[in-house]
């Protein structure tokens, strides 16, 4: 679940690996039983929304979160059942990191938290049942089914994790990593450094794979 823009990869085992103690210590700390991936998929959807390309879409109007009534329609709308699961997951991937990250903000907004609890839930659980009876999402059908019917719960690590790194601050985690990536930034890579993380860049990857 990694992904990567230009010549510099987004989901490294440097943040993964910042995200994975967080999320495994707020699983822990609010006695949440959770199969082991599923916290991996909670610790790869925080990674990989370190890069806004990733969490915005390009718009007529520039890029934007597209709402979740969007997201629900293009399921409704998909061709095949494969196009169909990626909206689904698209859909309580979005409404997970929002509702789990930025809920403060849903209280300034005409739709609040439990709207995006409600329409994540329902899409992760729709996702598990048609997983069943295709190809490779078979694999990852009861995961999903976790991610719906705890969905609450998983909002409540997410936001703990959100508590714990100043994430929804302007000086957050994914500011400075996505400053540091377009710009190279020396004071936004000693910030990250500051936090544990070590910046990576394609070049430095390709030695490792």
């Amino acid at each position: 679940m990694s992904a990567s823009t230009g010549n510099q990869v987004i989901v490294e085992s440097s943040i993964e690996s910042f995200f994975q103690g967080l999320v495994h210590d707020a699983v822990d700390h609010q006695n949440l039983e959770a199969s082991a991936e599923t916290v991996c998929y909670l610790v790869n959807l925080l990674a990989g929304f370190t890069n806004s390309e990733v969490l915005f879409e390009h718009t007529p109007d520039g890029p934007m979160i597209r709402p979740l009534a969007q997201l629900y329609g293009d399921a409704l709308e998909a061709p095949t059942t494969e196009q169909r699961n990626h909206a689904l997951k698209r859909l309580g991937d979005v409404a997970l990191f929002i509702s789990g990250i930025f809920s403060d903000s849903l209280n300034r907004k005409v739709v609040d938290v439990d709207y995006y609890i409600a329409m994540g839930g329902n899409a992760y659980g729709h996702l598990s049942s048609t997983s069943r009876r295709h190809g490779r999402w078979q694999a990852f059908s009861d995961m999903f089914g976790e991610l719906g019917a705890k969905f609450p719960l998983f909002v409540d690590v997410l936001n703990e994790v959100g508590d714990r790194t100043n994430l929804r601050n302007d000086s957050d985690i994914l500011r400075l990593y996505e400053v540091w990536q377009r710009t190279g930034s020396r004071y936004a890579e000693r910030q990250l450094h500051r936090l544990g993380i070590t910046p990576v860049t394609g070049a430095d990857t390709e030695t490792r794979h």
